[in-house]
């Protein structure tokens, strides 16, 4: 069966449009769309529509849940998302929903009616619409100290590696790269130097023949080395206010 087709619009005043001005009206077949509002685990529509913040590709949120639990890396692209906990780097996309819903009728119904299905024959209320709460008033009358609630969020322990990234400079020959513009992260001390050298060869978009060494103190780092090793072995020196300082550069690759 052939899919509906979409782009019909109607507006206000065509009742006496006549029939040859909405066969000038395009169309196009839902199939069209399929790479951009289906699921590429499960080859469904998306439902609860829910993005990898690392590389923009997305799954229903069931299904990229569900993959987590047995790797680290995007079913699409099979880039590392997280070292050890991936499920911090996803992000719901209500915008894309909302537009697949759009385009697929009654998906949304039917979705409703499974879930409330799903609740009722296992004795558990039915979760209410989450309604979007008006903006609150630009003056609030200020509370006090004793009141305000503290922030509810706190680094993950696996993340216990705090990098301070200092850019010295690129050889002669190589431009066209984007200045690296987040210095300071956050990672696993089970992170390799390779892991360090992609992220920055992802934030600086550079060219695929652009060689990154990456230092520190007086230490020229292998890829396979982990963060924890390295601060391990260069010890304090290499600590600054609780950072681990790598220098990096990029340079070109030698000729053999």
């Amino acid at each position: 069966m052939s899919s509906p087709p979409l782009g019909r619009t109607s507006h206000e005043g065509s009742a006496n449009a006549s029939d040859s001005d909405s066969e000038d009206e395009p169309t196009l077949p839902l199939n069209q769309f399929y790479p951009y509002i289906r699921c590429a685990l499960c080859c469904g529509f998306l439902i609860d529509a829910t993005t990898i913040t690392e590389c923009l590709h997305t799954f229903c949120k069931s299904c990229i849940v569900k993959h987590f639990f047995y790797s680290n890396k995007c079913p699409t692209c099979s880039i590392v998302v997280h070292q050890t906990q991936p499920l911090y780097n996803i992000r719901p996309d209500r915008q894309l929903q909302d537009i697949v819903y759009k385009m697929v009728p009654f998906l949304e119904e039917l979705e409703r009616e499974q879930m409330c299905s799903f609740y009722k024959e296992r004795g558990l209320d039915v979760p209410k619409p989450v309604i979007v709460s008006p903006p609150c008033p630009a003056v609030i009358k200020r509370q006090k100290k004793d009141n305000v609630p503290q922030s509810v969020f706190t680094v993950p322990p696996e993340l216990d590696v705090s990098l301070l990234l200092e850019f010295v400079g690129a050889e002669e020959g190589i431009c066209n790269y984007k200045p690296l513009e987040r210095r300071y992260v956050r990672v696993s001390g089970e992170a390799t130097v390779r892991h360090v050298e992609l992220f920055i060869r992802r934030k600086m978009e550079l060219s695929p023949s652009c060689q990154v060494d990456v230092v520190c103190g007086d230490h020229l780092l292998d890829h396979y080395q982990s963060l924890k090793e390295v601060q391990n072995f260069v010890g304090k020196d290499a600590l600054q206010d609780g950072l681990l300082v790598l220098h990096f550069g990029l340079v070109l690759p030698s000729q053999s």
